[in-house]
């Protein structure tokens, strides 16, 4: 099996922008990059320290803001180096997908989710 980190936790956000304030201003995060998904909707927002590719945080708007404080934690992302080669190998076992294809996002990443035993979303990702 190839080596596999935790790319990122998609945290879901009522305000993007004063979230990102907050992030950035008070908890030193650095904004790494945003964009708008590919299905129009979802601003994404990719925050971390010190320029480098280590774990983020994703802010999600425009998903569900409804959810009480403590279910805003939306999924967590592991990173694979090959997602095809991971969708293939999760296609093979007894995995109960969320996606029906893998997703390419606007500047170029790749990604889809599972369900995990408790029907938590786990995100497999690729930059």
């Amino acid at each position: 099996m190839s080596k596999k980190r935790i790319d990122h936790v998609g945290v879901i956000v009522k305000d993007l922008e004063a979230t990102l304030k907050f992030y950035t201003e008070i908890v030193g995060l650095e904004l790494k990059g945003r964009l708008t998904h590919t299905n129009g909707i979802f601003e994404l927002a990719f925050l971390g320290f010190h320029g480098e590719d280590e774990t983020e945080i994703e802010l999600i708007q425009g998903y569900n803001d409804q959810l009480p404080a403590e279910g805003k934690v939306h999924h967590f992302a592991v990173n694979v180096p090959d997602i095809e080669a991971e969708w293939n190998r999760l296609k093979q076992l007894e995995v109960t997908f969320i996606d029906q294809e893998i997703t390419t996002l606007p500047n170029g990443y790749r990604y889809f989710f599972i369900y995990g035993p408790e029907q938590e979303w786990i995100e497999f990702f690729q930059r």
